[in-house]
């Protein structure tokens, strides 16, 4: 399984935001990575400088939101829709999408309820329970 280190994160995210800017051509998951880039333009200035973004320190007291786990959130909320993993999270998602008018509305929610999941998992120990994951996610598509 692909692991990549929080600096090849950042190196991938402001490589796609620099190739995206300059419109030169992306590989499939720059690709992915621009469309999500393009809808927060309050992270491009951080994109834009690599070095300055390897050296950031992302922490909720300080009231900064991390960009990179956010676009990362995305991402991974696409491969789980593009497979269907867990079974029912891309009808799941469809849904949200369609009563919030917007799929990156939709994925915001979507972020909430896969970081409850992860918190739970970590809190517990065990480890993290999808059908949760998808129940929290079909409870406020149909809300």
């Amino acid at each position: 399984m692909f692991q990549p280190s929080q600096d090849d994160v950042r190196r991938f995210f402001s490589a796609a935001y620099a190739r995206w800017r300059d419109g030169a051509p992306l590989d499939p998951m720059q690709a992915l990575a621009a469309r999500w880039i393009a809808e927060h333009p309050e992270y491009h200035a951080e994109l834009a400088d690599e070095a300055a973004a390897q050296a950031a320190v992302y922490r909720v007291e300080d009231g900064r939101s991390n960009p990179f786990l956010h676009l990362s959130m995305h991402l991974t909320i696409d491969e789980q829709c593009s497979i269907d993993q867990p079974c029912g999270i891309r009808q799941a998602v469809e849904l949200l999408a369609a009563r919030r008018g917007s799929l990156h509305e939709a994925q915001h929610e979507v972020m909430e309820c896969l970081g409850e999941m992860v918190w739970a998992s970590q809190r517990s120990g065990l480890p993290p329970d999808g059908q949760a994951y998808l129940d929290a996610v079909r409870r406020r598509a149909t809300r």
